[in-house]
């Protein structure tokens, strides 16, 4: 996850002739950067570069990623009458460029490419808070008191999403990836009643046949409901024990994680003993996918990246 960033040299210098919407929107550096990291860390498959914002700019949102804070939104969407008052729009037909850059990458790839969107709770979270926040007070407050405009919100995100994803495979992605970054927060009750109808029929509208990896962090308590709400595999962070989060989910669906992206900071032996202990975990099951239980961080040293994925293939020949 997050395999082109900051942490790259490759990455910096593309990113240094472009704002980082800009990049997103430049279906050539798109690709460019998408495939230079696959190539640079040898790792099985491709995710699109993007951000899980991009489906939500159409919206009228004031999306700006501001140097050093992340993504602002500055008309945020906190009641009921701005939710009504949300355009009109096909927000999937305004992001072509992501598409596009799906194609290029394609056409490069020796490997199979993976695209994604945010899911429905994390892009609600963001276009409510108007940026990142620590308790979700607004998400909450609406979500709470008043119900019908949440499920209103919900469904046109799910919507929006559906569409979007779609777009993507129909242009060359051959498995998809929801990311619910912020779902963590709240409890199995809360999740069950706001999340897990909008999910169910999200993943239900999906190009039938093509894998979808469902994730969140911080979902430990919640993975019994992840797994109700869909997908084909559970993405976890490393906050639960892998054999433990798969005993929960089920060996029907498949499993995705669990490396704390903090131990690529770590010497390499204490590098390959972690990934041995969660391929060990895996206890030879079909259907584990080994990955971060979140995106690499910048300063990560790129070339412990590219040791734990030789580690990775080295164990799991075995």
């Amino acid at each position: 996850m997050r395999q082109a960033g900051r942490y790259m040299p490759e990455y910096r210098s593309v990113r240094s002739r472009y704002s980082f919407l800009d990049l997103c929107k430049d279906s050539d550096a798109a690709a460019e950067v998408t495939v230079t990291a696959v190539e640079r860390l040898g790792v099985d498959a491709a995710i699109i570069f993007a951000d899980i914002l991009l489906i939500v700019e159409p919206l009228g949102v004031g999306l700006e990623f501001a140097t050093g804070d992340g993504p602002v939104l500055h008309n945020p969407l906190r009641t009921p009458e701005d939710i009504d008052r949300m355009p009109d729009v096909d927000a999937a037909a305004a992001v072509t460029f992501v598409y596009e850059a799906v194609r290029k990458a394609r056409a490069e790839l020796k490997v199979p490419l993976i695209g994604f969107s945010g899911a429905p709770f994390t892009l609600a979270s963001y276009v409510i808070e108007g940026g990142g926040s620590r308790n979700y007070v607004h998400t909450k407050k609406l979500m709470y008191g008043a119900p019908e405009a949440w499920h209103t919100l919900m469904r046109r995100l799910s919507r929006a999403v559906v569409g979007y994803l779609n777009a993507q495979i129909a242009a060359g992605a051959q498995a998809v990836q929801l990311f619910d970054s912020w779902v963590g927060c709240l409890s199995p009750a809360d999740y069950e009643r706001f999340v897990v109808p909008h999910m169910q029929e999200l993943i239900g509208s999906l190009t039938p046949g093509v894998p979808v990896i469902h994730f969140g962090t911080g979902t430990a308590g919640l993975l019994e409901l992840m797994r109700r709400g869909g997908g084909d595999v559970i993405g976890v962070d490393w906050r639960v024990d892998l054999d433990v989060a798969w005993k929960r989910i089920g060996y029907d669906a498949g499993v995705q994680g669990n490396l704390d992206p903090i131990v690529l900071f770590a010497p390499i032996d204490e590098i390959r003993a972690q990934a041995r202990r969660i391929i060990d975990a895996a206890e030879g099951h079909d259907g584990h996918i080994f990955n971060l239980g979140h995106g690499i961080l910048p300063n990560t040293p790129v070339d412990n990246v590219i040791a734990l994925v030789d580690m990775v293939h080295e164990i799991s020949a075995r």
